[in-house]
């Protein structure tokens, strides 16, 4: 634990020294520098508040043990007692809540995010189950009053998705939803099968946050632009109108391609949007091969054997095959009900930090 709290007097000489410089009349005069001393501060402010109540209730405690060995008034002698109990029961949770804060954070986890949804292995029901994936995430989103908007697709004759891909805006979006990265594995009867058999497909998600142009320039002069006509589902209708594009950002060879929006324009910017994001990615990962890397283990290859999570429909049963957690409640979480798994990812990827930290294997806040 003293390891834990060895930063912390010094985080509330900052965060004095921050509330200083905010009230200064030549930092509120700089816009720029006034925003970023604000986002610091606001960053501190919950941990500062912990860290005051984790003091207060030390000193109350050492209050009392000294007052317990003074006194000789057996009823004084149990209301101290009763008193000590209480606060170094919320003593004990105060620690564990400041230990969980100071965690590195990831920079992340504030941000919007696109996802996109693949069907893999398993054709036409893996196209289906993608669609059931969208769908849970979709209705997710509803629960957690964030924004879903639908932003490019390529669906299949059979009404499931070859891929999709979603923007979905609110707040801590990417800092819930980062752990869906992966292959999902389905295990039911499609409606196809005549014989009642079981099988086994796979659809791949990925996620990536957003970026806004703030954060990221991207230099025209580095991407190519392409239109051409879009088509409709089965071919069933034609634009004639070049509306469809496709963008292509040479220093990388990453291509975009949307021809979901009714113009051009708004699929150039669509397209932008989606571009910058895996830019970003690919710069955040130095080079090349840590960025096919990064996308391999985020996104796998579809293979059956690689796979984050398990939706047996047989047994309504879900399991997360990192954590180990299985959940006799197929049908709620693929109605959006999906925060129990979420939580409970939360909870593993914190406790594996905390380990780390303990091990001097990762540093503090």
């Amino acid at each position: 634990m003293d390891k834990i709290f060895d930063q912390l007097d010094g985080l509330l000489d900052r965060y004095s020294e921050l509330q200083e410089l905010m009230s200064d009349p030549e930092v509120i005069n700089d816009t720029k520098r006034y925003m970023e001393l604000s986002k610091e501060e606001g960053d501190m402010r919950e941990i500062v508040a912990k860290y005051r109540e984790y003091k207060k209730l030390k000193q109350n405690i050492s209050d009392n043990e000294e007052l317990l060995r003074e006194t000789n008034d057996s009823e004084m002698e149990d209301m101290i007692k009763e008193e000590l109990s209480s606060d170094k029961a919320t003593l004990s949770e105060v620690e564990e809540k400041i230990k969980i804060l100071m965690l590195p954070k990831d920079p992340n986890d504030d941000k919007n995010i696109i996802m996109e949804i693949r069907g893999a292995a398993g054709g036409d029901e893996s196209s289906l189950f993608a669609g059931d994936l969208l769908n849970m995430y979709e209705r997710y989103a509803e629960k957690q009053g964030w924004t879903f908007e639908l932003i490019d697709q390529t669906s299949t004759e059979v009404g499931g998705y070859k891929e999709v891909s979603i923007m979905v805006s609110g707040k801590n979006v990417y800092s819930k939803l980062k752990y869906e990265n992966g292959a999902h594995r389905v295990q039911r009867i499609p409606s196809t099968e005549s014989q009642g058999r079981v099988h086994t497909s796979t659809a791949t998600v990925a996620v990536m946050p957003e970026y806004d142009g703030v954060e990221l320039e991207l230099d025209p002069k580095d991407i190519r632009t392409d239109v051409y006509r879009s088509s409709g589902a089965g071919g069933q209708h034609i634009n004639k109108t070049s509306s469809a594009v496709r963008m292509t950002h040479l220093p990388t060879g990453i291509v975009v391609a949307m021809q979901d929006q009714r113009s051009q324009q708004q699929n150039r910017e669509k397209a932008m949007k989606i571009l910058k994001s895996r830019v970003y990615d690919f710069y955040e990962s130095q080079n090349q091969n840590e960025y096919d890397e990064s996308r391999k283990s985020a996104i796998g290859t579809g293979d059956r054997s690689e796979r984050i999570r398990t939706y047996n429909y047989p047994q309504n049963r879900v399991t997360d095959h990192r954590i180990g957690l299985s959940l006799n409640k197929l049908d709620r979480i693929m109605t959006g009900e999906i925060g129990e798994v979420i939580d409970a990812l939360i909870l593993w990827d914190q406790t594996n930090k905390l380990e780390q930290i303990q091990n001097g294997e990762a540093q503090l806040f």
